[in-house]
């Protein structure tokens, strides 16, 4: 039984290895000449105004996580179509009750007003 892992451990040791050596590599062999232009923060070939390490309103990182979690969330159904047919009227039923999850939660969150950016 063990055997059949060792081809999955030297492939870790190997990605590890060679991870850590690219990054040695590019350590090594890259030449360093900062410039004050090469130390300003890159803003889409603009002259940055202002700080560029304001602070994010927390409605901001509320609604990206919000984001995440129903995008994750859809990619559940795909399997779920797939095997639709095989499923029959109990996988029915689930996908029904697991999209009705999503819709709960999706106007919950709307009530809050966690999806106003204003």
């Amino acid at each position: 039984m063990r055997s059949s892992y060792l081809p999955l451990l030297i492939l870790i040791i190997a990605s590890g290895l060679n991870a850590a050596m690219m990054m040695m590599m590019s350590q090594m062999l890259n030449p360093r000449r900062p410039t004050p232009q090469k130390d300003m923060p890159y803003e889409s070939g603009m002259i940055p105004l202002g700080d560029t390490r304001r602070r994010f309103t927390v409605k901001f990182f509320v609604f990206a996580i919000a984001f995440l979690v129903f995008d994750i969330e859809t990619i559940f159904l795909i399997p779920w179509a797939v095997t639709y047919r095989e499923l029959g009227v109990f996988g029915f039923i689930e996908g029904l009750t697991f999209v009705g999850i999503l819709g709960v939660a999706f106007v919950y969150m709307w009530k809050k007003g966690a999806l106003d950016w204003e």
